[in-house]
């Protein structure tokens, strides 16, 4: 079964269900639609949404699920803290300097305001936001 919106010579918008496509067009060919408003046999398919099927729901994480995700991004966290030297405000001009060849190459972290970053990204100079866990905000 297919389920079209339908729309007559009036203009007037209604539904109707037909067992296929070729169903429609053969009733349709045989003047068997109509409007049930005006009752005008000339009827064409109107612009509809299509209709999705949903599947399966994502479900929230559980709270044991979110410990484990927190925990991870703190470990990650670590382990780039170990590896970095941390500049400061300073990154975006260290990350130019290195990009450059102008500061010797090492791996860095520091703060930098959105349009620095969109800056240095626009220049072709590769950074990557270090995520915050929740919790370690408050």
């Amino acid at each position: 079964m297919i389920k079209y919106a339908l729309k007559c010579s009036q203009g007037h918008e209604f539904d109707s269900w037909f067992a296929s496509a070729a169903s429609f067009d053969e009733q349709v060919a045989r003047a068997q639609v109509s409007c049930p408003v005006c009752a005008s046999p000339q009827v064409a398919k109107a612009i509809m949404a299509p209709a999705l099927a949903h599947g399966d729901r994502i479900e929230a994480p559980s709270a044991e699920e979110r410990a484990r995700d927190r925990a991870a991004l703190r470990a990650l966290r670590h382990y780039v803290m170990g590896l970095t030297e941390d500049v400061g405000t300073r990154f975006p001009d260290e990350a130019r300097k290195i990009a450059e060849g102008a500061s010797e190459e090492r791996p860095i972290r520091g703060q930098a305001t959105r349009e620095e970053a969109k800056a240095l990204l626009d220049e072709g100079i590769s950074i990557l936001p270090l995520p915050l866990v929740p919790d370690d905000l408050n």
